[in-house]
């Protein structure tokens, strides 16, 4: 017997290593090691002979190896392989039959007929008693969309399993009190997952509803006038940006150019040789700090109150969608005033018009000045270069 089992062993391994595509995530040779585990299990807990128990072990090995040829009809598959390797190795003719009743026997719409039958359908099922259920029947569900292109949602697989467990039944009293405990708790745990799933879906449904609602009440914007809006907007940040941007360049460069002055040229005034520099650097030192205060005019924020009446909000008079409008408002005043704009379509379009519209305001002031301030470096860059020229030409 013990032979026989290991030359079995070692052929299916090798057979299902060779033969069985990779697509076959659950039945493959792990899961002929679980059922060939499983009947021992029973085999040391039941009265089985030692010739039983061996042809129950061989069936247990090649009860799927027909996957390597076919899914629909694998048992009859896996029957003919068993039948030609017993064959092989000069095993009886009875022997074989009785091993190949066992095979067949795994086929699930089939109804057991004796002791052995009954002990390989519930070694072949003992996974839904398994802790690791769940991750064996996403393998299962793998397998199916992999081989079949079958694909299940996971709610359906939730409602396949479930009648599936609520049906079945262990044909043996060993398999009956080792594992019908630990299948009620699968089963258990699906439904809770299926009620969860459910629970969610309603308040999915729920909350799409409410939106719904909300929107046809508030007759919100379309995707359209967001868009616009949402674009606009973030154009006018940007370019604020950039206005801010280019104001530090000029405001780094002219500080720079007023430290290199009063390190290295002022100093040199003091000497009466070097009056003739006096005019040309007061010139380029005018013009500098002329660059510097536009600078910083152009980058200064303005202060708002930040305060708002109810009276304002009413005669929609207030863009509460600019911070310093309601910078110094209470939490729960500020609340009230962004419900009362959101529930008026015409209250929201204004003040989105009206942001837009002030950003442009800022805008031109920024650029006019920004515009103003290079436009003062560049012509004081120049007449400061032609003041020292000139400097430089009549003190020779």
């Amino acid at each position: 017997m013990e032979n026989l089992l290991e030359d079995i062993e070692q052929y299916v391994t090798s057979y299902l290593n060779d033969h069985l595509d990779t697509s076959f995530v659950y039945h493959n040779l792990a899961h002929t090691q679980r059922v060939v585990s499983k009947a021992k299990e029973l085999i040391e807990e039941s009265d089985l002979t030692e010739a039983d128990a061996e042809l129950l072990l061989i069936g247990a090995w090649f009860h799927d190896i027909g996957f390597t040829e076919t899914i629909e009809g694998h048992e009859k598959q896996s029957e003919i392989i068993a039948s030609e390797f017993l064959k092989s190795r000069k095993v009886s003719d009875e022997k074989i039959s009785n091993i190949s009743k066992i095979i067949l026997a795994t086929e699930m719409s089939y109804e057991p007929k004796n002791t052995l039958e009954c002990l390989i359908r519930d070694a072949d099922c003992a996974h839904i008693s398994s802790k690791n259920y769940e991750d064996y029947a996403a393998l299962l569900r793998k397998e199916w969309e992999l081989t079949k292109g079958k694909k299940v949602s996971k709610t359906e697989w939730l409602e396949e399993n479930i009648e599936f467990l609520t049906n079945h039944s262990f044909h043996s009293d060993i398999a009956n009190r080792k594992w019908q405990k630990r299948k009620r708790k699968n089963l258990a745990n699906l439904i809770q997952s299926q009620n969860k799933i459910k629970a969610n879906t309603e308040k999915l449904k729920q909350k799409k509803a409410e939106l719904k609602f909300k929107k046809e009440k508030l007759d919100l914007p379309d995707r359209g006038i967001e868009t616009m809006f949402r674009v606009a907007l973030r154009n006018h940040m940007t370019l604020s940006d950039i206005a801010d941007t280019k104001a530090n360049i000029l405001l780094s460069v002219n500080a720079i150019i007023i430290s290199v002055a009063l390190s290295n040229l002022l100093p040199k005034l003091d000497n009466p040789s070097n009056t003739y520099l006096i005019y040309p650097t007061l010139i380029f030192l005018v013009f500098t700090v002329a660059s510097i205060v536009l600078s910083v005019l152009a980058t200064r924020p303005n202060v708002t109150m930040g305060k708002f009446t109810k009276e304002d909000v009413a005669n929609k008079k207030v863009n509460l969608l600019f911070f310093g409008n309601f910078h110094q408002m209470k939490l729960d005043e500020f609340e009230w005033a962004m419900n009362e704009m959101m529930k008026d379509k015409d209250y929201l379009y204004g003040s989105l018009t009206k942001d837009l519209y002030f950003l442009g305001l800022v805008l031109n002031r920024k650029y006019g000045l920004l515009r103003l301030t290079y436009t003062v470096f560049m012509v004081g860059i120049v007449i400061s270069v032609l003041a020292f020229g000139i400097s430089f030409y009549f003190s020779a």
